[in-house]
């Protein structure tokens, strides 16, 4: 029996239904809390990095999206500006947490001086207003990958150091591929060729809304319930541009935003997998924990560099 279970997890993802004989889910409600990493990031091509923040923040009073949570990477703090543009995200009314000094992969740096990384984006970070007490993984490696015999106890000491720390793991739910959609339209721009920035906006909002619907799915089937989800996308071009056409395109498809506070509350944050694959978020390492693998479960356009680029020649965005 139990080796069916992955098999009837797979046809309820697959086939968009729950885990329950109910076809209600037991919070009928889609939610999902939107949080940004890398901040502040570097100039682009097309906004500058103060004017990035500038517009981003417009964006998202103009969404009322209340309060979304920016992951700071503090080596950022060395650009010009670098702090002040977090503390102007904060003063806006936005949630401050870790996301490293160095952004490094934790399985491939000595676990003591990852720590030390995470203690130095700490003090770094203090003083800013509204921080809250999340660590979130660079590359969402959680140090579980390479060798099972030392990954394992590098995990597990990182989780304990999160601990020690009064840190939880700022895990994601929903995963996407917006830093490779936004490296093309850099590209693009570079390059000269000519943008069409409405259908970019499109399959940006297709991108977001198909990946929740996605993990949506997937959350119900695995939790046997909806879980508050945690959207992960970056500070850049793309969420300084259209973040208004994306959260209009939730809500139109049913999502409520809601405040990342909300989000990390749900009973799915005390729930750590078993299984050392992390990189597609938790909902995916759960569904590894009970033994769903293959592509036909986790891939998905909107996390994958082939299926974001067929999806924008398709809509002729970027043309000589």
């Amino acid at each position: 029996m139990m080796r069916l279970v992955p098999i009837l997890l797979l046809l309820l993802i697959l086939t968009g239904c729950t885990a329950s004989a109910d076809p209600t889910p037991v919070t009928p409600e889609k939610r999902i809390a939107l949080t940004y990493d890398d901040a502040p990031r570097n100039d682009g091509l097309v906004f500058s990095g103060t004017d990035r923040t500038v517009a981003l923040i417009d964006q998202l009073e103009g969404a009322e999206t209340g309060p979304v949570t920016f992951f700071v990477t503090t080596q950022g703090f060395e650009k010009p500006d670098g702090r002040e543009r977090i503390a102007a995200y904060a003063k806006a009314g936005h949630q401050i947490a870790n996301h490293s000094h160095s952004h490094d992969w934790a399985s491939r740096t000595d676990t003591e001086t990852y720590i030390a990384d995470i203690e130095q984006a700490e003090v770094m970070l203090d003083g800013l207003p509204n921080r809250r007490p999340w660590y979130r993984f660079p590359y969402l490696d959680e140090g579980g990958y390479g060798d099972e015999e030392t990954a394992l106890p590098k995990r597990d000491r990182l989780r304990d150091a999160l601990a020690e720390r009064n840190l939880i793991s700022g895990y994601v739910t929903v995963d996407t591929y917006d830093w490779h959609l936004d490296s093309l339209w850099q590209n693009a721009v570079r390059d000269g060729m000519t943008v069409d920035k409405a259908a970019l906006a499109q399959v940006y909002v297709d991108m977001v809304v198909d990946a929740a619907n996605h993990y949506d799915r997937m959350g119900q089937a695995v939790l046997g319930r909806r879980p508050a989800h945690v959207l992960l996308l970056h500070e850049n071009d793309l969420a300084a541009s259209f973040t208004v056409d994306m959260v209009t395109a939730l809500r139109a498809d049913g999502w409520t935003i809601i405040n990342p506070d909300e989000a990390f509350a749900d009973p799915i944050a005390s729930q750590l997998p078993e299984t050392r694959f992390s990189g597609a978020g938790r909902i995916a390492a759960l569904a590894r924990d009970t033994g769903l693998s293959g592509p036909e479960a986790f891939d998905h356009w909107s996390a994958s560099e082939a299926g974001i680029e067929a999806r924008l020649t398709a809509n002729g965005v970027f043309t000589d």
